[in-house]
């Protein structure tokens, strides 16, 4: 049993380290590392957080490379790998470019596809653009279905995805955060006593020019507000957002101005962090795992599950909504504590055992994928209330 993985962002290789890890336990199954490149050095950091070489690097990435053009790369070179390596499987996860096109070029092939983190969807196909109609495109061609949550497995019966395909797991994600957590708690962490501290992450498409410049200003009202707090913004380096971000918070007191984190000194801002600000889809699934409210700097998000328990809010790119939805929880204890749940909805840590488990029954065509009692179920106490 060869199974190929394919991977081309950060988010790609936190999230399918674990499953990774999983597979290369299983006597009898290869697992093959394919590396796009599509997001070279971000890419590269999350390769060397986890210990991860792959097996075949494709090195895509080019300046300033356009969607189409780097759609057609990865296709191209995407079908030339798995010609070569004839996986019985190709995995994929999330809603990226590389996803995309990795699964098209697998369909080409005959090759079936697990799609990792099945089912989100937000209520436009262009928010967050491209990533809607990537995961919506992966749906239609993917042979199993992986959703993190209940809600994901709704939406995709809804697009016709037969119940027999999919397997609720959580999200990988809260395997690698808990991971880290428990290093972090082992470590006696600095507390959160002392200077407040804001984590602020941006690079979202939609939110390129005037949303950013307003989440800027934001950012610039709260220091100016609130003399006890300090800002750490990890920028993503993307020349549409580091030159932005820089022109309008380089010189700004207590602003901090970081290069983009590995993903242990992610986490670990995650747990020092009163709140974080994040248009990220990630840091909305990790932040429950540390108790850090999260808003979120979008019109809307393909996971309502974490507003739905309590533990993150969308407040849009507005500077004004921001500040006071982030003034609210800086001023009064109470709010903020009824931000902070038990548990993670997005998962209890078991997601990468679940997702193999359920390969295996796949793989010998046993149904449904994973027995009664296996999936997950989030265990989620109501957030503290006043």
């Amino acid at each position: 049993m060869r199974i190929a993985v394919a991977v081309g962002t950060r988010p790609e290789v936190i999230k399918l380290a674990p499953v990774i890890a999983e597979l290369r336990g299983r006597p009898g199954w290869e697992t093959v590392l394919v590396a796009t490149g599509q997001h070279r050095q971000l890419l590269d950091q999350a390769l060397a957080t986890f210990d991860l070489r792959p097996d075949l690097d494709l090195d895509l990435m080019t300046p300033d490379q356009s969607l189409p053009d780097l759609t057609s790369r990865v296709l191209s070179s995407m079908t030339d790998a798995l010609t070569r390596t004839r996986p019985s499987l190709l995995v994929v996860q999330g809603d990226t470019t590389t996803v995309l096109a990795s699964t098209l070029a697998a369909f080409y092939l005959g090759i079936p596809v697990a799609h990792v983190e099945a089912g989100l969807r937000s209520a436009d196909v262009r928010r967050p653009f491209p990533e809607e109609a990537n995961r919506r495109l992966t749906s239609v061609l993917a042979a199993v279905h992986f959703a993190p949550t209940e809600w994901a497995r709704a939406r995709l019966l809804d697009d016709n995805v037969a119940a027999e395909r999919i397997a609720v797991t959580g999200n990988t994600v809260v395997d690698a955060a808990l991971g880290f957590r428990r290093a972090h708690e082992r470590a006696g962490a600095p507390s959160r006593n002392g200077t407040r501290r804001i984590l602020v992450t941006c690079h979202r498409r939609e939110n390129w020019g005037e949303g950013l410049r307003n989440i800027c200003g934001a950012v610039r009202r709260l220091v100016a507000l609130f003399e006890d707090v300090e800002v750490v913004f990890p920028v993503h380096l993307n020349p549409q957002v580091l030159g932005p971000v820089e022109d309008c918070l380089g010189d700004t007191p207590r602003v901090r101005l970081l290069p983009p984190l590995d993903y242990a000194a992610l986490m670990a801002e995650l747990a020092r962090a009163t709140l974080v600000l994040t248009d990220s889809g990630g840091i909305q699934e990790e932040a429950p795992t540390f108790g850090t409210p999260v808003l979120v700097l979008r019109d809307a998000t393909e996971r309502p599950e974490a507003c739905a328990a309590g533990v993150a809010r969308v407040v849009g790119t507005g500077t004004d909504g921001i500040v006071r939805a982030a003034a609210a929880l800086l001023s009064d204890p109470r709010a903020h504590a009824s931000m902070v749940a038990s548990s993670n909805p997005f998962g209890d840590g078991r997601a990468a055992w679940r997702i193999v488990r359920a390969l295996e029954r796949w793989t010998e065509g046993e149904r449904p994928l994973l027995l009664p009692g296996e999936e997950f179920e989030p265990n989620v106490e109501a957030p503290l209330t006043a």
